[in-house]
């Protein structure tokens, strides 16, 4: 597999658990809303031998303090899940951007 089908995947990836955080974060104050999440690396796994569908994983307890509505999103966690998730995501654009950069500087040296 070449690594522009595993950087293609990957931002998939990543491109869809940055909707699932973004619903949490809207949903934040919604009673009963359970905090939505995906397992990065199975998803790729998944990705990556064909399988096109992804698994959203419901939390039913926060990892804290409990809310009297039964929303288990907590803001903070939200933030910090979307900030990382940017910065991945930022990480695989600039390597695709590097590779392409690359193969422009070789397809332009070798016309002189």
């Amino acid at each position: 597999m070449d690594i522009f089908d595993v950087v293609e995947k990957a931002l998939n990836v990543r491109s869809f658990y940055h909707k699932i955080i973004a619903g949490n974060i809207a949903n934040v104050e919604t009673p009963n809303y359970k905090e939505k999440d995906i397992d990065f690396n199975s998803e790729l796994e998944k990705q990556l031998s064909g399988t096109n569908t992804f698994n959203i994983i419901e939390r039913t307890e926060n990892d804290g303090i409990n809310s009297a509505d039964g929303n288990t999103v907590n803001i903070e966690t939200q933030m910090v899940k979307l900030n990382e998730n940017s910065m991945m995501y930022s990480a695989l654009v600039q390597m695709i951007t590097k590779r392409f950069s690359m193969m422009r500087y070789m397809i332009n040296e070798g016309r002189r």
